[in-house]
């Protein structure tokens, strides 16, 4: 090899770095400010992005572990319930019920914000939720709701929607960019807190940044090459970039490296405001406060998306109170504090907040006091553009699948229906197949 390629990074090894962290500077050239995928721009002449409604935004909450959802929403009309888990169980007179429509389920206790935003009309409850031939292992399940696959291989859902929609202007015949497909959009419009990127927002041509603090989303260029240290600095000794070839590694490296500087102290800025409301104290809590805070100052991302973990109760899992109720009530209060915070910036109209688990538990409780691996679970859809209250009947505790819910909604339906109504993507080209969006959006 080439002693001066082996010091030449690659797109691919530059790009998996995660240095190219999301911005576009008008201060500097042209051409380095093309790979700018944090904040996608339109074209010249153009208010908006072509095929992206900049007003509406998507928060993802995911629930890692498989949560209970009969312990979450609960059929207390039910006495199957009672009689499949007599310890943990919640009694009929300290749910929260739904009202006389809902089919005799109401919520945990300890879900008192969600009951609110249930009261509001911004909460929209879909029962049964699943897919055919569900997989019970928690890796290959969680796949396929990132993938929207039934074999749980392939680019994430959200990473398409990415591909297929926010791609950003098109290059200009002749330009940098129609050489350099790298450079041809602005790529990475999801920003996802936590350790690592989600497979749902990993697509092939579009990546989403990601950052578990805004202490650690910090410019590290240094730590990887000596010449990215700085790339302002860079950039006045190459003469306002005059002398870097854009079709080379050197402007690609530079290009990156300068969106990955930009985008590092705009989005810790963001992040270092003060939300308008108290949030408690727990890590979805401040994960959402971070969104929340991004909204707020006026980022152009398009999917935030969020992680809660812990959900995997096979012991002690309790009923009223112990281990799932805690999980509950930081759930619940966290995304009652972000719809409050969003309320109070006037932002809840233009942001969609949905919530899953990978899957449900099984019916009966074991001989742990828990619940083991199982199937259906129910999603939360917040705002007050969702059709509210509960869409779905909760699926049968007696007419089981060896000893499981039987799904009675299709996770990809709910998809199409978000994509089709809330983003105004093609749902058939994103998920791959035609799914029947499910109604979980008003009419507009």
């Amino acid at each position: 090899m080439n002693p001066a390629d082996r010091a030449a990074f690659t797109r691919r090894q530059f790009l998996t770095t995660g240095l190219t962290l999301a911005s576009a500077s008008a201060a500097v050239p042209w051409f380095l400010q093309r790979s700018a995928f944090g904040l996608p721009h339109a074209a010249a002449g153009m208010r908006a992005i072509p095929g992206v409604d900049q007003d509406r935004v998507l928060v993802v909450v995911q629930l890692g572990g498989g949560n209970d959802g009969l312990n979450m929403v609960i059929p207390y009309g039910d006495p199957t319930y009672y009689k499949a888990r007599p310890t943990i169980g919640v009694a009929q007179e300290r749910v929260l019920k739904l009202g006389d429509d809902a089919n005799g389920v109401g919520l945990h206790p300890q879900m008192r914000p969600m009951k609110e935003l249930y009261d509001e009309g911004v909460l929209s409850l879909v029962q049964g939720v699943g897919y055919p031939n569900p997989n019970r292992s928690h890796f290959k399940s969680m796949d396929i709701w990132h993938t929207a696959d039934l074999s749980g291989t392939g680019s994430g859902w959200l990473g398409r929607y990415f591909d297929a929609e926010c791609s950003g202007e098109a290059a200009k015949p002749g330009d940098a960019a129609a050489k350099d497909p790298a450079s041809g959009h602005n790529p990475q419009i999801g920003v996802a807190v936590g350790r690592e990127a989600p497979l749902a927002m990993q697509g092939s041509r579009i990546a989403p940044l990601s950052f578990e603090t805004p202490d650690l989303f910090r410019w590290i260029g240094s730590d990887v090459h000596k010449t990215l240290a700085d790339p302002y600095k860079q950039i006045t000794r190459q003469g306002v970039a005059e002398n870097i070839d854009p079709h080379s590694n050197a402007g690609f490296l530079m290009r990156t490296a300068l969106d990955a500087q930009v985008s590092s102290d705009l989005i810790r800025k963001a992040v270092s405001q003060p939300p308008l409301v108290a949030y408690p104290n727990s890590d979805l809590a401040r994960q959402l406060a971070m969104v929340g805070s991004m909204i707020r100052a006026g980022l152009s991302t398009r999917v935030y998306y969020v992680t809660m973990g812990g959900f995997d109760t096979h012991a002690g899992q309790g009923g009223e109170n112990g281990r799932h109720a805690n999980l509950l009530q930081q759930f619940a209060a966290a995304v009652g504090a972000f719809y409050k915070d969003l309320k109070a910036q006037r932002n809840h109209e233009r942001v969609l907040t949905m919530t899953f688990s990978e899957f449900g538990r099984r019916v009966y409780q074991n001989a742990s006091g828990g619940t083991d691996h199982g199937t259906a679970a129910p999603m939360f859809l917040v705002g007050p553009m969702v059709s509210p209250g509960v869409l779905t009947r909760h699926p049968s505790l007696n007419d089981l699948d060896d000893g499981d819910l039987k799904f009675n909604t299709d996770f990809r339906s709910v998809y199409a229906g978000v994509l089709e109504s809330w983003l105004k993507a093609d749902s058939k080209k994103i998920l791959e197949e035609a799914f029947k969006p499910a109604p979980v959006m008003k009419r507009a």
